[in-house]
């Protein structure tokens, strides 16, 4: 299934939000919650949500938790945005679970990771990307690489075996290979979408499709200006709005997780009633909520206190 909102050029949009998991305050799933947060955030200028991702703290949610999830962004906003499910895991039966759930619940695509930990071989990462790919059947499939979470890279050959699947269209990049991507791009036809916030405007620049980012809980339309000014050659325009977010990523991405400081933030702009995360990551202190809370100010996103 494709998205109407999807191009060829940007098969699952341009500005997309890797998206918190709203909890209440003894832990549980806020269903509520999650709809005004992704109602929120198609509303701030994101034409793309990715639901159940590490920022949504998949690693402690269940399958019935994300199927649920999936469904409820999916009411409040798949006519608006497109929607792509988080399945990568360590095991390859508990991907393909995710998959087919996601394609049930009408998911315009799945991200899909190296399985974490286990550090498979390359054959292993071919075997498990296929696997889990075709049992979403007709849901296109973006990878995300990111080694650093989970210790094993994907390789360039591997891509080259990957991409002979028509379900893998796009990579999220964590990688930050700037020149590796553009090979990517050209060997492989892969659509690369910016998955590290500080390099979204290189990656814009190289010919990205457009970005996954944190940073837009708070900042979805200057990323979606950003992105318009280099559609338009303007890159004086994208560097100004690039150097005027810099305060706000590095508040965001670089004191401690991104789920953590994107819950923070939300609840600055007044869209999440409170900060709860599961364990094993804590709320965000005082202290990193007063560094998130300058860092939006700073960069625009937020009323400075009188």
């Amino acid at each position: 299934m494709t998205s109407p909102l999807a191009s060829e050029a940007a098969p699952f949009g341009r500005v997309l939000t890797a998206m918190v998991t709203p909890f209440t305050t003894d832990g549980e799933l806020d269903l509520d919650a999650a709809q005004k947060v992704a109602s929120y955030l198609v509303d701030q200028g994101n034409d793309g949500l990715v639901v159940s991702g590490t920022t949504g703290e998949s690693p402690t949610t269940t399958v019935d938790e994300d199927g649920r999830l999936l469904a409820a962004v999916i009411e409040a906003v798949g006519e608006r945005a497109t929607v792509i499910a988080g399945v990568g895991t360590t095991d390859t039966r508990h991907s393909i679970q995710l998959a087919q759930q996601a394609r049930k619940a009408g998911a315009d695509g799945l991200l899909l990771m190296a399985p974490y930990y286990s550090k498979p071989p390359q054959s292993g990462i071919v075997m498990h990307v296929n696997a889990v790919a075709n049992a979403g059947e007709d849901v296109p499939v973006m990878i995300y690489d990111i080694p650093g979470r989970t210790g094993v890279q994907v390789t360039a050959a591997t891509y080259v075996e990957i991409t002979r699947n028509p379900l893998v269209i796009a990579m999220k990049d964590a990688v930050g290979d700037l020149n590796r991507g553009a090979w990517l791009m050209h060997e492989t036809g892969l659509k690369i979408y910016s998955g590290d916030d500080p390099n979204n405007l290189p990656w814009l620049a190289m010919g990205a499709s457009g970005i996954v980012s944190v940073v837009a809980h708070a900042a979805a339309r200057p990323y979606a200006d950003m992105v318009a000014a280099v559609d338009a050659g303007d890159l004086p325009t994208a560097r100004s709005i690039n150097d005027r977010l810099l305060p706000a990523v590095t508040a965001m991405m670089t004191h401690t997780q991104g789920a953590i400081t994107a819950k923070a933030a939300l609840q600055l702009l007044g869209v999440l009633e409170h900060r709860t995360m599961r364990s094993p990551l804590p709320e965000a202190t005082a202290e990193e909520v007063a560094i998130v809370r300058a860092g939006l100010v700073a960069s625009g996103l937020l009323e400075s206190q009188a």
